[in-house]
C-alpha cells in the first residue's frame, strides 16, 4: 500500500472509514507508525504498530498480527504520540476569544473578571465548555483541566458539568468560584452535592473532580476550612500561584502551614515567587501548571521552568484562557521553550559569554505536554504514555506535507515543525474521535451554533463603547 503517512485504513473485516471502521468494539492496529511513546523505558520506536482493544493499549511492537475484526492504519511515515494534557484552562471564557489579545492582566481583570464574568449564564457556560472540548480534541488535546472559576452559582457548576460529560474527550472539572467573597462557597453542601450526584461513579470515567481555589486574601478562617475539606474528602486542589502584584510567596507559606501542599496539589503560573518559595514546593512534591503565552504577554511574571528544572518541580503545560492566548498546545509548547531558552541565553551573554548549551530540550517540552499534564492530574498511571495496559488516548501526525519532510528527529519535529493541521487521527479512551483529519461521532456544528449564540447575548449586554475600548486597549481604560 502506498504510504500516505495520513491514515489509510484497511481490515480483515468488513469496515471501512464511513460505515463500521471505527464501531465500538473493534480493534484498532495503527501499523508502522513512528512511536514517540513518552514512557522513560521505551523512547522513541521506529516502524511500529501499536494495537488498541477497547479502552486499551494491548501492544506495541514490530509487525503485530491483526486481530480478524480489527481496523488497520496504515501509519507508515506518520507520528504516534499519547494525547496532550492541558492543566489548566478557563473554558467558560471561549465566548470571548481573542478580544483581549493585547490586554494586560490588569485589562483582563477589568473587563472580564469584573465586568463581564458576571454576565454569564449557566447556558453561556456550557455552550463555552462544549466548545472548547470539542476544539480540544480536534487539537489533540485529549485531557482537558476545565479550571470553572465562572461557576459563580450551582446553576453554572451543574451546566459545566454537563457539556463535560456530553461532549467528546477526557476532562477535569476544577470547581472554581471567583465571584464569590470569600471560600465558603466551598464547604456550604455544593461540592458534596456535585459530589454525590455526578462524581459517586466508577473511578475510571472519563470526567472527574478537583477544586480550583485562589488563597487570594491571606491566611483566612474560610481558607483553612476550605483546604482542610479538600484533605477531608481526598479531592485534589489547583491554585493560581505567584501572578505579579496579586499572589507572593506568602501564599506558598500559608499553603505549607496548613499542610496542603502535596503531589496532588497544583501551582498554576508560580512566575513571580522566590526560590525559597520554590524550596518549598520541591520539599512537598507539588506540581506546577505554567502557561508561558499568558505569562509572559500578560505580566504576571515570567515562565518558571528554569526555577522548577533548578529546584526539581514537576512541571505540566497549560493554556489558560482563549480571550487573549491560543489553545494551542504546540504554540504552547513553543512559547515554554522559547522563554526558557531566551533568559538562559539573556544571562549567559549579560555574564560576557555565551551559552554553550540550551538546558531545557524539546524532548522534556513534549514530555511536560503529555506524561507531565498527567501526572499532575494524578492520571499518570493510566495515560500520558504509549505504553500498554494504558488507556488508548493517542494522537497520529501526518508528515506528508512538503514542510514536514524529513522527520530527523521526532520529539523537535512536533514541538517546532507539527501544529493543528497535523493532527489526522485521535483516541479518547480507545474511542477514535477523528480520522484522516475529520472529527467522528462530533457535533462540531451544534458547538459552534451554542458559542454564537452565546456570544451574541453577551454581546447586548456589553455597551458598544466599552467592546471597543477593550478591542483596542488604552492607557487609562484599566482599573490599574
Amino acid at each position: 500500500m502506498e504510504n500516505t503517512a495520513s491514515g489509510t485504513e484497511s481490515g480483515s473485516g468488513a469496515g471501512t472509514a464511513g460505515d463500521d471502521a471505527f464501531a465500538s468494539g473493534r480493534p484498532v492496529l495503527f501499523r508502522g507508525a513512528t512511536v514517540v511513546t513518552m514512557d522513560p523505558g521505551t523512547g522513541v520506536l521506529p516502524d511500529t504498530d501499536v494495537l488498541v482493544r477497547g479502552t486499551t493499549i494491548e501492544s506495541v511492537g514490530k509487525a503485530l498480527e491483526a486481530p480478524a475484526d480489527a481496523t488497520v492504519i496504515e501509519a507508515a511515515g506518520a507520528l504516534l504520540l499519547p494525547g496532550f494534557v492541558d492543566t489548566h484552562r478557563h473554558m467558560w471564557q471561549a465566548p470571548l476569544r481573542g478580544i483581549g489579545v493585547d490586554w494586560t492582566m490588569a485589562q483582563y481583570i477589568e473587563w472580564l473578571m469584573i465586568k463581564w464574568g458576571p454576565l454569564f449564564r449557566p447556558e453561556d457556560i456550557y455552550a463555552a465548555n462544549y466548545m472548547t472540548m470539542v476544539e480540544a480534541v480536534n487539537d489533540g488535546i485529549t485531557t482537558v483541566t476545565d479550571w470553572s472559576h465562572g461557576s459563580r452559582t450551582p446553576e453554572h457548576a451543574d451546566a459545566a458539568v454537563d457539556a463535560l460529560f456530553e461532549a467528546p474527550g477526557r476532562a477535569r472539572f476544577a470547581y472554581g468560584n471567583v465571584f464569590a467573597p470569600d471560600l465558603g462557597w466551598v464547604v456550604d453542601g455544593r461540592v458534596d452535592q456535585l459530589l454525590k450526584a455526578r462524581f459517586s461513579g466508577l473511578p475510571d470515567q472519563l470526567v472527574t473532580l478537583q477544586l480550583a481555589v485562589d488563597i487570594i486574601y491571606g491566611p483566612t478562617d474560610d481558607a483553612r476550612e476550605a483546604l482542610k475539606f479538600a484533605r477531608a474528602r481526598d479531592l485534589p486542589v489547583s491554585t493560581h500561584a505567584g501572578s505579579f502584584g496579586l499572589l507572593g510567596d506568602e501564599q506558598i507559606k500559608f499553603l505549607q502551614e496548613t499542610g496542603s501542599l502535596s503531589p496532588s496539589y497544583t501551582l498554576v503560573h508560580a512566575s513571580s515567587l522566590s526560590d525559597d518559595a520554590f524550596r518549598i514546593i520541591a520539599d512537598t512534591g507539588a506540581q506546577l501548571s505554567i502557561s508561558a503565552e499568558s505569562e509572559l504577554n500578560g505580566g504576571m511574571g515570567y515562565a518558571a521552568t528554569t526555577q522548577a528544572r533548578r529546584f526539581g518541580v514537576p512541571v505540566s503545560l497549560s493554556l489558560d484562557t482563549e480571550v487573549w492566548g491560543s489553545g494551542d498546545m504546540f504554540s504552547g509548547m513553543r512559547a515554554t521553550v522559547n522563554a526558557d531558552r531566551a533568559l538562559a541565553h539573556l544571562r549567559s551573554q549579560q555574564g560576557g559569554e555565551a551559552l554553550a548549551i540550551n538546558p531545557l530540550r524539546a524532548q522534556d517540552v513534549l514530555e511536560y505536554a503529555t506524561l507531565g499534564g498527567a501526572r499532575a492530574l494524578g492520571l499518570d498511571g493510566i495515560i500520558g504514555s504509549i505504553t500498554p495496559g494504558k488507556r488508548a488516548d493517542l494522537v497520529m501526525l501526518r508528515t506528508d506535507a512538503p514542510a514536514k519532510i524529513p522527520v530527523n528527529n521526532p520529539a523537535g519535529h512536533i514541538v517546532f515543525h507539527a501544529g493543528r493541521g497535523d493532527v489526522d487521527t485521535v483516541l479518547v479512551d480507545g474511542r477514535v474521535l477523528k480520522h484522516r483529519g475529520t472529527l467522528i461521532g462530533v457535533d462540531q456544528f451544534r458547538a459552534r451554533r451554542l458559542v454564537d449564540e452565546s456570544l451574541q447575548y453577551l454581546r447586548s449586554q456589553i455597551p458598544d463603547e466599552e467592546w471597543e475600548q477593550a478591542l483596542n486597549p488604552s492607557a487609562g481604560t484599566t482599573a490599574s
